[in-house]
This record gives structure tokens, C-alpha cells and sequence, in this order.
């Protein structure tokens, strides 16, 4: 069934790139609904949550619809997506989402506080029937049929990051544990460049993994593999401008935001490449059923999913 959050919930702070201010309110939405980003500041105007609405896709994920923008998104709709929340109303009164402690773990940890609550309409994922790929150089990201949600994921980063790889099904349950609490990170050596570009104005110790030459300046690493970690956050939360959570598996090879999203409009436009399926409810079923795969009931694709 889906979900969305039993109460609403407030978060301040700074916007990673802008730096600025901003004050966001998540809301409970109805069934169907998704999410919706609505900004507080230019009379409630809304953005709808969907690949329709990428815009600049550089350093972080942006949506914009009609000149107004929403930026950094990838964090929240990561969270979303690993703790199953269907449906949620959005409210900022400024650009930029704020960037908290550069994880998921905040979001994660304030709605599993609330909590969640089940709506009276059984979920859509989008199960992958076909594999689809987008490649750039040496770089390189796909999605294929298979059962759950799994991630494959490698990063090669100059030193002292290096080449890391890491996998995870989010079938599994191990999104907050493993995923959420992973932080965005940068290299001292690039700190004058990106804020000259108009970036990471709102960056810190508090908010980021410092590198230096030799390591983290603010360590220590909440896990050894932390950096491509964050990678899969960054990943989940881009992928979930497809309108659902996938059902398939991705492989990803040092990709980015630009790559992760070109990967969404290219799978939503081949729509032989998947199609919409409900999970069924159980009639009657023992308690540890939860635990189980459910089957999956295919349905009629719609012109556009996300439209």
C-alpha cells in the first residue's frame, strides 16, 4: 500500500551551493498524489517530483517548471524512496533545500519519530522489462530486469579516495542503516574554484566530508566506504524523479547527477523498456510475510508516467 507521513515536520538551515536560509515543512498528501515541492515564498507554487521537471543537473539536482527552481532535491527523495513514502507535500520558502548534516540520516530519523502512515491505494513500481543504458567516456550507468531494487555502484575519485565499489538491495531493509547516514564530501584543493563558480557557498566541516591531501580534515568516516555510499544516496534520490520506485537493477560506473538523470528520461521514453506494476495485498498472511518477496501484477502503461 502507499504511504505518507503520519505528522508534519520542519527542518532549517543553508542551502548547500546557495548558502542561503531556508526553512522546509513536510506535509502529509493524499493517495496518488507523489511528491510535490511547493514553494512557500512565490504564492505556494508547485513542482511535481518527476523527470518532466529536471533542469540543471551539475553538482546537485535541480527541478524547475515555468522559471521557478528547486534545487539539491537528491537527498530528501532519496530518503523518500528508502523509507517508502509515496505521497508528501514539499514546502520551502527559499531554492534550496537545506543541506543538514549532508546525509539522509536527519530525514530518515524524523520521520521514522513521526511516523508513517498507510494509505487505501496499493502501490505502482516500475518493474524494468528491457535493459537500458546511457555511456559517456569511460563512464557508464544501466538498468536491468531483476527482482527487488538493487545497486551496484563504483566510484574512481583521485586520491585519497580511490576506486570503491559497493552493492545493496533495498528490498532489504538496509537503506537507513547503510545508505542514509553517508555524507556528501568535497576536496579542499577545490574549494576556491567551485565557490568562484557560484557553488558550495553553504559548505562546511558541519555538513561535508573535508579531503585534504592525506584524508578527511573533519574525520572520522562513518564507514570505511562512506564516499561511494553517498554515491548510491545521491543515485536513489535522482532516480526517484521516475514517479515510482524501480523494480530492477542498476549498475553504475563513476556516474554522476547528470548521468544518473539522463538514465530516467531515457528509460521513461522507451516504453517497451518497462511497465507499471501494483503489489497485490495479501488476503491473510502470517506475521513474518512481511519479510517475503510478494509477486507483482502488471498493469496497462500510461502515455506518461510522472506527466
Amino acid at each position: 500500500m502507499e504511504q505518507t507521513i503520519a505528522e508534519t515536520l520542519e527542518f532549517t538551515g543553508v542551502g548547500l551551493h546557495s548558502g542561503a536560509p531556508v526553512t522546509m515543512r513536510l506535509l502529509p498528501a493524499p493517495a496518488g498524489s507523489g511528491i510535490v515541492f511547493r514553494r512557500t515564498d512565490l504564492d505556494n507554487f508547485e513542482i511535481p517530483a518527476n523527470g518532466r521537471n529536471v533542469a540543471k543537473v551539475s553538482y546537485a539536482t535541480s527541478l524547475m517548471r515555468q522559471g521557478v527552481l528547486i534545487s539539491t532535491t537528491e537527498h530528501l527523495l532519496s530518503a523518500l524512496i528508502g523509507l517508502g513514502i509515496d505521497n508528501l507535500i514539499v514546502e520551502l520558502d527559499n531554492l534550496e533545500l537545506p543541506i543538514l548534516d549532508g546525509s539522509a540520516l536527519p530525514y530518515v530519523e524524523a520521520v521514522e519519530r513521526a511516523g508513517i502512515r498507510t494509505q487505501r491505494r496499493r502501490r505502482e513500481t516500475i518493474r524494468v522489462l528491457q535493459p537500458v543504458e546511457v555511456r559517456e567516456g569511460d563512464k557508464f550507468i544501466g538498468v536491468y530486469p531483476g527482482s527487488g531494487y538493487r545497486i551496484d555502484y563504483t566510484i574512481d575519485f583521485p586520491a585519497p579516495i580511490g576506486r570503491q565499489q559497493t552493492s545493496i538491495d533495498l528490498a532489504a531493509e538496509t537503506y537507513g542503516a547503510f545508505i542514509a547516514p553517508a555524507r556528501t564530501f568535497g576536496y579542499m584543493a577545490d574549494e576556491r574554484r567551485l565557490r568562484d563558480m557560484g557553488l558550495i557557498r553553504g559548505a562546511g566541516p558541519q555538513n561535508a566530508i573535508i579531503l585534504g591531501p592525506n584524508g578527511p580534515e573533519n574525520g572520522p568516516l562513518r564507514f570505511p566506504d562512506e564516499y561511494v555510499r553517498h554515491k548510491v544516496l545521491d543515485l536513489i534520490g535522482d532516480l526517484a524523479l521516475a514517479g515510482r520506485r524501480i523494480e530492477g537493477h542498476v549498475v553504475a560506473e563513476r556516474a554522476g547527477h547528470a548521468m544518473h538523470t539522463a538514465l530516467v528520461s531515457r528509460l521513461l521514453k522507451d516504453r517497451a523498456a518497462w511497465e507499471l506494476a501494483r503489489i497485490p495485498v495479501p488476503a491473510a498472511a502470517p506475521a513474518t510475510a512481511r519479510e517475503q518477496p510478494s509477486p507483482r501484477a502488471p498493469l496497462r502503461k500510461p502515455a506518461l508516467l510522472g506527466a
